[in-house]
């Protein structure tokens, strides 16, 4: 670790990490997960299916070994998600085990967070110690939009859980036997592909800058081990893509959110650069040309306008920016004062491994074009959490000097000052809250300028109040994120506030059709009394998913999550409907919220809505209009 004297901006001679571990660090460690796991799992069940259009597909995996395998929508198998299966999965696997349910669903996702808690511990203290390895697993853990998505069904969970792992076996590879742990990464990365393909790849190259610069052995050996992680990546995903592309197109379902049928063209279109880009089904393309500037129109659901200050935003402030201000100036200061460290100095290999990380998604999420959740911002809490504990480890090693004590005041202020910022947003939730965290900030940061160190014992004290101003406000909009019930398509950490909990109809609150017909009992004793292979069909995912978890029956999504898609055909649905397979049609719904896809008046979901409509009598059951499909006029 940096040893500074006098002259701290030079790098001088470097300490050995400590081989013997302290006897507060195992129990400190069980503590830390204990409490993870308690907070992860307090209350999981209060978002009820959480995001219904993966309820239903994690439920069709437990009744179809198809639908597991290729992650449909429905246990028919007419239409796959827009994503890989991975993190399907694991849910209907767990499902299968332990019968389907809300809890069944989402403990694998909470338990993925506490892994996720430990590889992050584990990585930090292989390079700066076990109190910084604690420091950034309790940072991770107390991270809103952390607590949100592992306590939530969408596939962010597996992808954060295996890049940590993917960063953990790199930093693992640091201490020799560097073939195998790069392999082993090169695997993570490519099954985080599974789980939501090409934003997987944005840690990789922050990985390979570690390989290039801080692994032992010759530069060929690098490259070689590089070369081996490469391929090790491409092996453990192209699998996947192979099966799908050579498995008979018409005895598996029709990739959903792809214009022909195809997972690697879903990879790199609408949900690959399509999302950087703009296009293929994203705005940037027909959205922007249409008159809507940035993310549509810069729309808080879709991560408000692009730009440097995006993450700091409305939208994504409170999701995970109660720390980036600190972590960037750790980064900059920390990279500063080992520049001159050895090749493999490990200090500086985490700084690049999680600073990496760090940067390049951050950038790519500040001006990407494509569709942006505020929850995506959890594949940036690793790496924050990661780089805070480093640098600050790093700059109190060093606080008897005069450039890392006042770094390390600066961090602390402005992280005072930016969370009394956040936490002014929601002004009437806990508003001494601000002040309590500004003030702590602010005196400590001035303790520490005026040399905390000369203080003897106190000083334990100055770094607990400095702890809790840092970390005062992210724990508690995640204990109030914890508390409250976040269900929808696009849900949000913290407190409710105006603009906030974008539900898109596909969350336990009010509103959409989804809610009327999934609670229309008359039209539930109908389906249930059908024997066919799709109970009925409607058009998009959100009356055919709440549908399909009210009643347990398949119901066929005509063009998938928006019902953009193209499929099935009307040819295809006509020969569904003269051989018996589909009983019912569900009007009434339409495009829920997605833009891939045809779509429009000319797309197969308007032109099987047409013929249904002019072939069979529409008839009212509960409110909801119903077609009869084994009576035709």
């Amino acid at each position: 670790m940096t040893v500074l004297d006098e002259r701290p901006t030079l790098v001088y001679p470097r300490e050995k990490p400590p081989t013997a571990r302290p006897r507060w660090a195992r129990p400190a460690l069980a503590a830390l997960l204990a409490a993870t796991t308690v907070l992860y799992l307090w209350g999981l069940g209060s978002a009820g299916w959480a995001n219904e259009y993966y309820a239903a597909a994690v439920q069709a995996g437990t009744q179809s070994w198809k639908a597991l395998l290729f992650g449909s929508i429905d246990a028919g198998n007419a239409i796959t998600v827009d994503k890989p299966p991975a993190a399907l999965w694991v849910m209907a696997l767990s499902g299968r085990i332990f019968g389907f349910g809300t809890l069944s669903m989402l403990v694998p996702q909470a338990l993925m967070g506490v892994a996720s808690v430990w590889l992050v511990h584990g990585a930090v203290r292989r390079v700066a110690g076990y109190g910084a390895g604690l420091l950034a697993g309790a940072v991770l853990a107390l991270t809103p939009v952390a607590a949100l998505m592992f306590r939530f069904n969408n596939p962010d969970a597996l992808l954060v859980l295996l890049m940590v792992a993917a960063a953990y076996c790199l930093t693992r590879a640091l201490d020799g036997r560097t073939t195998r742990w790069i392999a082993l990464a090169g695997v993570a990365i490519g099954f985080a592909f599974l789980a939501k393909l090409l934003q997987a790849l944005l840690v990789t190259p922050a990985l390979a800058l570690v390989v290039l610069v801080a692994v032992g052995g010759t530069v060929w050996q690098r490259l070689r081990d590089l070369a081996v992680g490469l391929a090790a990546m491409v092996v453990s995903a192209g699998w996947y893509l192979a099966l799908v592309s050579l498995w008979p197109s018409d005895s598996r379902p029709y990739i959903g959110g792809s214009t022909d049928n195809s997972l690697l063209q879903l990879a790199l279109g609408y949900n690959g650069l399509g999302r950087v880009f703009g296009g293929d089904g994203n705005p940037g393309g027909g959205a922007a040309s249409a008159g809507m500037p940035g993310p549509m129109g810069g729309s808080p659901m879709f991560g408000g306008s692009t730009g440097i200050t995006r993450l700091f935003g409305e939208s994504m402030g409170t999701e995970i920016s109660w720390l980036l201000p600190a972590a960037l100036i750790g980064l900059i200061a920390g990279l500063w004062f080992t520049r001159r460290a050895p090749r493999t100095d490990r200090t500086r290999a985490g700084l690049l491994l999680w600073g990496g990380w760090l940067v390049v998604t951050a950038v790519v999420f500040s001006f990407m074009k494509g569709i942006m959740h505020p929850y995506y911002t959890v594949a940036l809490a690793p790496a924050i959490a990661a780089v805070v504990a480093i640098s600050v480890r790093e700059l109190w090693r060093g606080k008897r000097f005069g450039a890392p004590r006042v770094v390390l005041a600066a961090m602390l202020t402005v992280t005072g000052v930016w969370n009394f910022v956040l936490l002014d947003r929601t002004p009437d939730w806990l508003p001494w809250l601000r002040w309590a965290v500004l003030v702590a900030a602010v005196l400590t940061a001035a303790v520490l300028l005026a040399g905390a160190h000369r203080l003897g014992r106190a000083t334990v004290v100055v770094a607990a109040v400095g702890l809790l101003a840092g970390l005062g406000a992210t724990a508690a909009y995640t204990v109030e994120t914890v508390a409250g019930s976040h269900g929808g398509g696009i849900p949000t950490s913290g407190p409710s506030r105006p603009g906030g909990g974008f539900g898109m109809g596909f969350g336990p609150g009010p509103g959409g059709p989804q809610v009327r017909a999934s609670d229309n009992s008359e039209l539930k004793s109908m389906l249930l009394q059908a024997e066919n292979r799709w109970a009925a069909a409607t058009v998009g995912s959100q009356t055919a998913g709440g549908l399909e978890l009210s009643t347990g029956k398949s119901i066929m999504s005509i063009g998938g999550f928006s019902g953009g898609d193209n499929a099935p055909t009307l040819e295809q649905f006509q020969a569904y409907v003269a051989e018996g397979q589909i009983r019912y049609f569900i009007a009434g719904n339409g495009p829920g919220g997605g833009h891939h896809g045809p779509g429009g008046d000319d797309g197969s979901a308007a032109q099987i809505t047409s013929w249904v409509q002019q072939r069979f009598t529409a008839e009212d059951v509960g409110g909801t209009e119903i077609y009869d499909l084994s009576a035709p006029q």
